[in-house]
Parts: structure tokens; sequence; C-alpha cells
């Protein structure tokens, strides 16, 4: 049988870590890249039994999962995040991809998001269908800094199954992304040479808003799927107007977000 290898990027994901490697001990391979975890991530990884690897910077999502890819050595490869859990049904599903894969060269999955506890069924969240398995030697994962994505030289089939995702667990966790991947975000449209103001700023946050809470029909989410589409609205506008600022101040540098 083709062997497997889940990888799994880190930092300070204590709280994620032992319930996501515990879901994944069914491959051949667990290997985690921890970027400067100082909350004990990478010593309650190698208690479960993943294969820790510590990179003293960080160069963005894209290229540090592209790192994580070159340290794998399974014939095929699962991409987990730390906040993301393997399901029982998704687990078999993989299993027997990767015993008969067919003609496909990857297969995508459904993820399930869930925002300060609640699953989130609409606002663009669900279905969200993203490639996470593939041949080792078919892909490999774009270069952007966030928002990265899995590029394969082949077909793409379907698993069945979820993949868990606890993206907030609390609303500090939306508080600290907001910030954090906006500035990620800020840095990687600079780096595209994409210009910004405060009314463009504000214009693409009003954007954001709309298509998520109406387009994509947040509010049948409840109290939560407007929270969810105010934070993306705020997101969306911070992201462009620390463009702006980033203009401005002439910054360069990626931060780990």
């Amino acid at each position: 049988m083709p062997s497997l290898s889940i990888v799994i990027l880190t930092r300070n994901e204590a709280r994620n870590i032992v319930d996501c490697v515990r879901s994944a001990r069914f491959a051949d391979e667990i290997l985690v890249l921890d970027s400067g975890s100082t909350d004990g991530t990478p010593e309650l990884a190698r208690a479960e039994g993943a294969k820790v690897s510590i990179s003293s910077d960080w160069p963005g999502f894209g290229p540090q999962k592209n790192r994580a890819l070159a340290l794998a050595t399974g014939d095929w490869v699962f991409s987990l995040d730390a906040d993301e859990t393997i399901t029982p049904d998704l687990r078999e599903s993989i299993l027997a991809a990767v015993r008969e894969p067919g003609a496909h060269a990857a297969f995508e999955l459904d993820r399930t998001s869930s925002y300060c506890g609640q699953v989130i069924r609409h606002a663009g969240w669900s279905p969200d269908w993203i490639v996470r398995l593939f041949r080792r030697d078919a892909a490999r994962f774009s270069d952007d800094l966030v928002h990265e994505r899995v590029l394969v030289q082949g077909s793409v089939g379907r698993l069945q199954g979820e993949l868990l995702h606890r993206s907030f667990p609390d609303f500090e966790t939306v508080l600290d992304k907001v910030n954090r991947y906006s500035t990620a975000g800020a840095r990687s449209l600079a780096q595209r040479g994409k210009r910004a103001s405060p009314a463009k700023a504000l214009g693409h946050g009003l954007w954001a808003f709309l298509r998520t809470y109406v387009l994509q029909r947040g509010f049948l989410d409840g109290a939560m799927g407007l929270a969810l589409a105010i934070s993306n609205a705020e997101g969306t506008y911070y992201r462009y107007l620390k463009l702006w600022l980033l203009q401005r101040e002439g910054a360069t540098g990626i931060p780990h977000p």
C-alpha cells in the first residue's frame, strides 16, 4: 500500500495540537513544522507521536507549507491545519483513496468550520471544498503568503466525510486573527503591487459585509452569522487600510499571522 504523510504547521497551538495529532494517527508519518512556539506545542506534538521540525523564520504560509512538503516521505500527503481534526468517516475515505486513487492525483474534501462554538452553514463557509490530499510528486503549494492553495498536476477527486475546523473558538481569537491576518494580507497585497486608500478600504469592507451577510446568506446563521459578517468586514477594511499605511511608510517584511 502506498504510504501517507500528514503535515501540520504550528505556532502556539497548545490548545489544539493534541486533538489534531491524535486524529491523524492512522498515517504512516505525522510531520509537524513549528515556527517559534513558546507554549509547549512541539513537546505536546512529540508526546503524541509526531515528528517535529523547527523553522527559524517565517516566509509565509505557502512557502512554509512547501518546506513541510519537502520534509515528508510518504507517497501521498495530507495537509492538516493545527485547529482541524479528521473525522472517522474522512479517515476511512482518505485511506481508500490512497489505496485506490484511480486516475486522480489529488482529492478535495468538505470542511466544516465553527465560529465561537457555532457551526456555520452559510456565509461562504459551507460547502467549503478544499484540496488537502495529493500525490507528493504531483502537487505543491502556491507561494501566497496567506490563503495559499494546492497546485495539482492531474485530476482531482472527492473524499467523503468531514474535516472539522475550529476556526474561531472564542471572540478573543476572532480579534487576534483579524489583526494578524489583516497585517499579513496587507503585506501580500503590497508585494503584488496593489494600492489602497482609506476610501478603498471602507468600500472593500462594506462589500465584504454585504457579500457575507446577504449574497452568501450569512443571515441564515442567526446572530453568529451577523457577527461573522462584521468580523469579515473588519478584517477586509483593516487589510486595505494597513496596505495604505504600508505605502506611506514604505515598510517591508512578512509577519507571522
